[in-house]
């Protein structure tokens, strides 16, 4: 295999240099529908990640491509993107917000993760990584946020009152893994989250996330192809 085969991602169309990263394959394709013009094609489809390439508004190509969950699924798929020629990156996905306040559908544009899980451990990234374009992402908020592991882990409830008052915004599950691959790599990478999306009804849930991805498809347009 060469540097630039990858094992898992097996394109059926180009890969556009910037790339925005949903987790839900779901969320993927509602994204090709709302910021990809009729040109669109299936990037991706194996392993159910599905992945889109087509023109964006500003006439240039974008790929839009789902990670899966959590931070292992997301470095594959990242590194081998990498590998592939993607250049600039953001993740639309969703998170758990911390502070008080909240409001449920919420869009948070990431300023740092600081890294509490095992993928980017096994990658060697620095414990706090900053994030790229948080100040020109339309956001609701700006903020650091932290990823870990565990979903379900019996003592969530107590690690997130430690991180609330540590000042962190919300926690999710793949930022700090796909920032890790980004470092490794050189990419520009950011993130949108829609914060406690768990808390809507799935329209709205679709309301939120295209509005991020329309956020994250502008942010991109405005700082180059």
């Amino acid at each position: 295999m060469s540097a630039a085969e990858p094992l898992h991602l097996r394109p059926t169309a180009p890969l556009a240099p910037r790339v925005l990263l949903p987790g839900d394959p779901g969320r993927a394709l509602a994204l090709a529908q709302v910021v990809l013009g009729d040109d669109r094609k299936m990037f991706h489809h194996h392993r159910g990640l599905w992945g889109y390439t087509g023109t964006a508004a500003d006439g240039e190509p974008l790929t839009i491509q789902s990670t899966g969950i959590g931070g292992p699924s997301g470095a594959v798929v990242f590194e081998e993107l990498a590998r592939l020629g993607a250049r600039r990156a953001i993740r639309v996905g969703t998170a758990r917000g911390l502070q008080d306040g909240v409001q449920p559908g919420a869009l948070l544009a990431v300023t740092e993760v600081h890294a509490l899980d095992g993928t980017s451990r096994a990658l060697a990234a620095p414990e706090t990584m900053p994030l790229a374009f948080a100040d020109t992402l339309a956001a609701d908020a700006r903020g650091p946020i932290v990823s870990h592991d565990a979903l379900y882990a019996p003592d969530l409830d107590a690690q997130a009152a430690q991180w609330r008052a540590a000042g962190l915004h919300a926690a999710d599950l793949e930022t700090a893994a796909l920032a890790s691959v980004a470092l490794r790599h050189g990419i520009a990478f950011g993130a949108i989250l829609i914060l406690d999306g768990h808390r809507l009804d799935d329209d709205a849930l679709t309301r939120a996330g295209e509005r991020a991805g329309r956020a994250a498809a502008d942010c991109l347009q405005e700082v180059g192809g």
